[in-house]
């Protein structure tokens, strides 16, 4: 009976074993990562009025972009201050998971910096995706909030730390510490941006020396000594290494033999920097942000990040139409750049909106205001995109192509070119259904989404949102979409 269970045993031992060893198998298939195809960059573009949003471009070389979402912002913050600044991109190990963090800060709303450093949110703001098409809603983290005095939290980055299967996110908060309030880098654990740890100080350059802008990126095959490097504005653009995310690291050098300094010893004044490893090569590129010029990114690349004297200028590349600003960049598998271009990189076409009974006037905006004109100049200002209605898909917006991210809306039954806000008033205001022409069936009238029994039309060649009852009315609310 004994020797009949020991065989029963040992059966069972090498089933386990080679069930084990499937498994081990399957699991070391499906973490091995896809070839990288492509880049996509998240980024803001300034303090306009919806220029504090998340912006995507796309890169096969990561070096020449193209702005995506016809320019238009992917993103909308409608949580915090309802801007955002700082995008950057994290993907878990498994390419199963996404996140956008961004440090949650709206200038353009007024705030004045001094407020936004000293009396700021200590939250950044955080969407999730499994896909990088489809987005939660956005929502805040408090990472700085136990942060004895903390004015703000900017410029946040997350890596994931595979010593500890954890993700540590780190980002600058503005503190008195030791007497000196400054900002300083501080960093957090999480595992699913939701609950976080307490918050640890990270990075003090010591004596008054801030530092707002930090970045780390892997090495994988440890070129240079190192298997993370870390970029930081600081006075220079100052580079180091380590072999740990949370260890001590080895200061490398600067750019200051480069004409490139934070400010501490001038030349090209620049911030933000943002890293990149090449998909097809040992090469990485470091993108930096001209803010002193307002000349946005510049790239300079290393074969080697042990040694600054490696850093190259690069000449040949281009950034697109919308400025960028402080972002992140992630590599893409060809199923990822797939689904991004297939959603965010198709532009839609450009038309116009013809009068009915004035056939030589266009829908146009003027100074915001809308109206129908003939002889419209610049063009641009009656050209439109017809997108799928803000409330409602099966409707239409009217998406301006020389200002993208603004709608035509009404406000008070009259009508504007306005910053979508995220908000659902505007996205009533801003949605109309196509119906048959009120004057002629083969044009077409647009009938209010949240005020039915209304419809667009011009009154003295201003567009207006109005009931129509009469013959005139039922002409001056019929139009033609035009290419």
């Amino acid at each position: 009976m004994q020797r009949t269970l020991s065989r029963i045993g040992a059966m069972l031992g090498a089933m386990v074993m080679l069930i084990s060893a499937q498994v081990l198998f399957a699991v070391d298939r499906a973490s091995a990562a896809d070839p990288f195809t492509g880049y996509l960059m998240a980024h803001f573009t300034g303090e306009s009025a919806i220029g504090e949003q998340i912006y995507f471009a796309h890169s096969k070389d990561g070096l020449h972009w193209t702005d995506l979402n016809d320019r238009a912002p992917v993103l909308l913050s409608t949580v915090g201050t309802r801007g955002v600044r700082d995008p950057a991109l994290v993907r878990s190990p498994a390419g199963d998971r996404y996140w956008i963090i961004a440090t949650d800060l709206r200038i353009a709303s007024g705030t004045s910096w001094s407020d936004a450093a000293n009396r700021g949110s200590t939250q950044l703001v955080v969407w999730e995706s499994t896909d990088l098409v489809n987005w939660s809603a956005p929502r805040l983290l408090n990472v700085a909030g136990a942060i004895s005095g903390a004015g703000d939290a900017w410029a946040p980055e997350a890596i994931f730390d595979p010593a500890t299967g954890d993700y540590v996110i780190y980002w600058a908060t503005n503190a008195t510490l030791n007497g000196v309030k400054k900002h300083r880098i501080y960093y957090t654990r999480t595992r699913d941006f939701r609950t976080v740890s307490a918050p640890t100080l990270y990075i003090d350059r010591g004596a008054g020396q801030g530092i707002i802008d930090t970045q780390i990126v892997e090495s994988p095959t440890s070129v240079g000594g190192f298997r993370y490097y870390r970029a930081s504005a600081d006075g220079q653009i100052t580079i180091e290494g380590s072999n740990s995310i949370l260890g001590s690291w080895t200061r490398i050098g600067d750019l200051s033999h480069m004409g490139i300094s934070n400010g501490a010893t001038g030349g090209n004044v620049v911030e933000g920097p943002m890293w990149m490893p090449f998909n097809d090569r040992n090469e990485w590129g470091l993108w930096l942000d001209q803010y002193a010029t307002g000349r946005g990114y510049m790239p300079i690349t290393s074969t080697n990040l042990g040694s600054t004297n490696n850093f190259r200028t690069v000449s040949d590349y281009a950034l697109g139409a919308n400025r960028k600003r402080h972002g992140g960049i992630m590599s893409l598998t060809a199923a990822e750049e797939s689904r991004v271009l297939g959603k965010y990189g198709v532009s839609r076409p450009v038309n116009r909106v013809q009068s009915f009974n004035f056939q030589d006037r266009f829908v146009r905006h003027a100074d915001f205001d809308v109206r129908i004109d003939p002889n419209v100049s610049p063009v641009q200002d009656s050209q439109f995109r017809i997108m799928p209605g803000l409330a409602d898909p099966s409707a239409v917006s009217f998406q301006s192509v020389n200002f993208p991210g603004y709608y035509l809306r009404h406000v008070n039954y009259d009508f504007v070119l306005a910053p979508y806000d995220g908000s659902t008033t505007f996205q009533g205001d801003a949605t109309f259904r196509q119906v048959t022409g009120l004057a002629s069936s083969s044009w077409s009238s647009f009938q209010s989404y949240n005020v039915p029994d209304r419809y667009i039309r011009h009154y003295a060649y201003q567009l207006k949102l109005e009931p129509i009852t009469t013959a005139v009315g039922r002409n001056d609310a019929t139009f033609r979409v035009t290419t």
